[in-house]
């Protein structure tokens, strides 16, 4: 019988690879990959063609640390959310498709992509 953490561990690698069969990233609709602790949120717009990361933002960057001083993590999430859709406006990517990973489209990663939303990029 397998510890409960190895089982948990093993549930979130099947729904990751559940996910992730049917979605890829291209140069010009790359796929927006969310990784989430209980310390930060990270995002990279990836195209899985050539196997490069276009952009990539996250809570350990000085400016959004600095920015998100004393807010919550779903805010801070908002926060990188707004700053990935300004990259990726650089770059003039107007859409992506969006992989959760193993994380439920709740909180954090909700809030992650309703700005990436608002700031005018499609999911």
């Amino acid at each position: 019988m397998q510890s409960e953490t190895k089982q948990t561990i093993k549930r979130a690698e099947k729904r990751k690879t559940r996910i992730r069969k049917t979605l890829k990233g291209t140069a010009v609709k790359p796929r927006l990959s969310v990784f989430r602790s209980n310390l930060n949120v990270s995002v990279q717009a990836i195209d899985d063609v050539n196997g490069v990361t276009l952009a990539g933002v996250g809570t350990y960057n000085k400016e959004i640390k600095a920015a998100g001083k004393g807010k919550t993590q779903k805010e801070l999430s908002a926060i990188v959310g707004a700053k990935i859709a300004e990259k990726l406006k650089e770059n003039k990517i107007e859409t992506v498709v969006f992989d959760r990973g193993e994380y439920k489209y709740h909180g954090v990663i909700a809030a992650l992509a309703d700005a990436v939303r608002e700031a005018g990029i499609k999911l």
